[in-house]
């Protein structure tokens, strides 16, 4: 779940970014994991990991109209099991529009979600997120909001068919006394909507249609606000290599398309994860 990709208001190069299970152990060795239940690349599905299980997701964007690029790091943590699980986001950037021109950190997200419905082998999957987003990024360099700010999501994954799985996301972030590059503060707000279709051609290769919208605001000056939006449409594919220790890593490549009030933005988006269990489940 790479919490950087939902609904937070910032400069283009971000707003796409803000769009940005294997089987536990039981005491024996671990079961060799078959089909992908991974994450979709702009949205969240709503499965939380396994009891002893851990997750490590990279993501690396790339923009064809600029030099513009993002990587981010997400790790998540079942605490102890599937009911409860932490997580981090940490993004590394480079922007254009930063007046240094350099590579560096943006705001990182910390994250809880509780599984309220369901799991990996339900129908029907629901799991809200709260996260905190710390003003790590440095606001006057674009990078990040200048203030703590907060986000609540919820993500639902449906069970089609054996062939198709569809995630649908709904999220909204505010963040008070958020502050513009030259200082100005405001309270921004902002709130995201996005599905994906996911075709499990085979359980370890899926092909993927995702849709992603955010509306958000910026400060525009002392109590001003403007209001950004961005809508994308990204195919993708990934595929999974699994071990009999319990690791799956799945590598995924997509193509997200601006279209509407992000027309013209053109993007190549990687994705790797690495999951594997982690310690040993009575």
């Amino acid at each position: 779940m790479n919490l950087h990709r939902l609904g937070i208001p910032c400069p283009p190069a971000l707003l796409l970014a803000g769009l940005i299970a294997s089987q536990a152990l039981s005491g024996q060795e671990a079961p060799k994991p078959e089909a992908i239940q991974d994450n979709s690349f702009l949205l969240e599905e709503a499965y939380n990991q396994e009891a002893g299980v851990v997750q490590h997701i990279n993501t690396f964007t790339k923009y064809r109209e600029s030099r513009d690029w993002l990587y981010t790091f997400t790790q998540e943590w079942p605490v102890p099991d599937i009911k409860n699980q932490l997580s981090f986001s940490l993004p590394y950037q480079r922007l254009d529009a930063s007046p240094d021109g350099r590579r560096a950190v943006g705001d990182v997200f910390l994250n809880y979600r509780y599984q309220l419905i369901g799991d990996g082998d339900a129908k029907i999957a629901v799991s809200p997120r709260f996260s905190l987003i710390l003003p790590t990024g440095d606001e006057k360099q674009g990078r990040g909001s200048g203030a703590l700010g907060y986000q609540v999501a919820l993500p639902m994954s449906v069970v089609l068919s054996d062939a198709v799985v569809t995630h649908w996301n709904l999220g909204a972030t505010y963040t008070p006394g958020a502050r513009s590059p030259i200082g100005e503060k405001a309270d921004t707000s902002a709130w995201n909507f996005g599905q994906s279709f996911i075709w499990l051609a085979k359980p370890t290769l899926n092909f993927m249609l995702e849709l992603a919208y955010t509306s958000g605001e910026v400060v525009a000056g002392p109590g001003l606000k403007s209001r950004t939006e961005s809508f994308y449409i990204s195919p993708g594919i990934r595929w999974a290599y699994n071990f009999s220790s319990g690791l799956q890593i799945v590598p995924g490549i997509a193509v997200p398309i601006g279209t509407g009030p992000s027309k013209g933005e053109r993007a190549v988006f990687l994705y790797l994860s690495f999951e594997h269990p982690m310690w040993k489940v009575k």
